[in-house]
């Protein structure tokens, strides 16, 4: 059978379509969110473990709806473009909503603690445009084009972030004329933000809906056994590459907002916004390098050795930031965070992809993405937010409670790399049908 089988290329004018929509998503949240937990935390006065709320609380939320609610909605109608135009534009007119709420408060912890209740209403919108962005390209695409594809995507949504760093580090204080903090309570960094989510739906409406041909006649439509035949399409190798991905994204990405943090510490790095911007901005670069490397990666070698091979340099990465002295280190560091991102998320899309049944994309996409997503803030707030704040609270300096949650981290993604292996050596012997 011919690799394609059936496959027709969609074209440019999709691609760039997809493309516009993904490079103004990630200048979004390279202006918004690289600076938030710093405001929150240096001008707003909230604990470490307090900052991580703004990503732990609103992403479960996410994840709920992701699964119990849009990615539902998605299977049952096979509407992928509209749910992202309606999530996108509901999300851009609360994030206004949310800087008016937080600039009435009458303390700065009221007001820190309106923007985490402010986004998680947020992310209930968000959700419906996130699982159906990945249901939406696996429609698109073939299984064999889906890392190339989205290797691609990274590089033009890394250019998208290094543009919105930048732009946020010199908000931030505005322009080193105001004070640190004034972009997000004067609000400009919020109105910014809801016009490009605004601005990002143009490109969606150029682009097909998506869905499965005849995917709403399922099984499950209230026939006998229909339940059975669903339950059975999540198969033993999924849930367990799922288990892995959980240990994986949380060590990788449940201290990135402990990171920023740490670099303005005035006993630590003490660096300004504008060299902060620098630093975040090495992530955006490997981001676009390692975008133009990921579809040759993963035709060269399968998905299971790139995923080990982006573990591998995640650890190596949070290492250096536990261990390094030097500025340029770190430069060195989150270079290599931004490589190890492109690489597992890329790679990891394309695993969970081939195990995924077309007709079961917008739920089971839901699951893999509550690994990626909860990461964030969850794992943060639940692990490496206590060990900062309990270290400080026993008389550690904050420079070695910082390092020590960047050292837990790397053994919490050495975990789900031993996960990934068994993974692998059960889909081998099973030998799973691929999509």
């Amino acid at each position: 059978m011919s690799r394609d089988n059936g496959y027709v290329d969609p074209g440019r004018k999709t691609f760039l379509g997809v493309s516009s929509f993904q490079a103004l998503a990630m200048f979004r949240r390279g202006l918004f969110y690289s600076y938030l937990s710093i405001y929150l935390r240096a001008y707003l006065g909230l604990s470490v473990t307090e900052t991580t709320f703004f990503a732990a609380f609103p992403m479960v939320v996410n994840i709920i709806f992701q699964m119990f609610v849009w990615g539902v909605v998605s299977d049952r109608y096979q509407k992928r473009r509209t749910l992202i135009i309606l999530g996108e534009i509901s999300a851009a007119v609360i994030t206004f909503l949310v800087w008016l709420v937080h600039s009435w408060s009458a303390s700065p912890r009221t007001a820190g603690y309106a923007i985490i209740i402010g986004f998680t209403v947020v992310e209930i919108f968000w959700s419906m445009s996130n699982v159906s962005w990945t249901a939406l390209l696996s429609d698109l695409y073939p299984g064999y084009k889906r890392a190339g594809i989205q290797g691609k995507l990274f590089t033009v949504g890394g250019a998208g972030r290094i543009i919105g760093v930048w732009i946020g580090g010199l908000a931030y204080d505005g322009m080193s004329r105001y004070y640190e903090g004034w972009g997000f309570e004067e609000g400009f960094l919020f109105f910014v933000a809801s016009g490009v989510m605004l601005l990002s739906t143009i490109p969606m409406f150029f682009l097909p809906e998506g869905g499965v041909p005849g995917a709403k006649k399922d099984e499950g439509g209230g026939k006998p056994g229909g339940r059975i035949l669903e339950l059975s399409s999540y198969s033993k190798v999924y849930f367990l590459f799922l288990v892995a991905m959980i240990l994986l994204n949380f060590g990788k990405n449940g201290v990135t907002l402990l990171k920023t943090q740490y670099l303005v510490l005035d006993e630590g790095f003490d660096v300004s916004s504008t060299m902060l911007s620098y630093v975040v901005n090495m992530r955006s670069v490997a981001i676009c390098l390692g975008g133009l490397l990921i579809g040759r990666l993963t035709d060269w070698f399968n998905d299971q050795r790139v995923l080990m091979s982006g573990a591998i340099v995640s650890i190596l990465s949070l290492l250096g930031f536990a261990l390094s002295r030097v500025l340029w280190a770190i430069f060195v560091s989150n270079f290599l965070y931004g490589l190890a991102q492109v690489v597992v998320r890329a790679s990891a899309y394309s695993y969970a992809s081939k195990l995924i049944p077309p007709r079961h994309r917008g739920k089971q996409f839901a699951l893999f993405n509550a690994t990626f997503y909860l990461s964030w803030g969850l794992a943060g707030t639940l692990i490496f937010g206590p060990i900062v704040d309990l270290l400080i609270g026993s008389g550690a300096t904050q420079v070695f409670s910082y390092r020590t949650s960047f050292a837990a981290s790397a053994v919490l993604v050495l975990g789900g790399m031993l996960v990934l292996l068994r993974a692998n050596r059960m889909r081998a012997l099973m030998k799973t049908e691929e999509y």
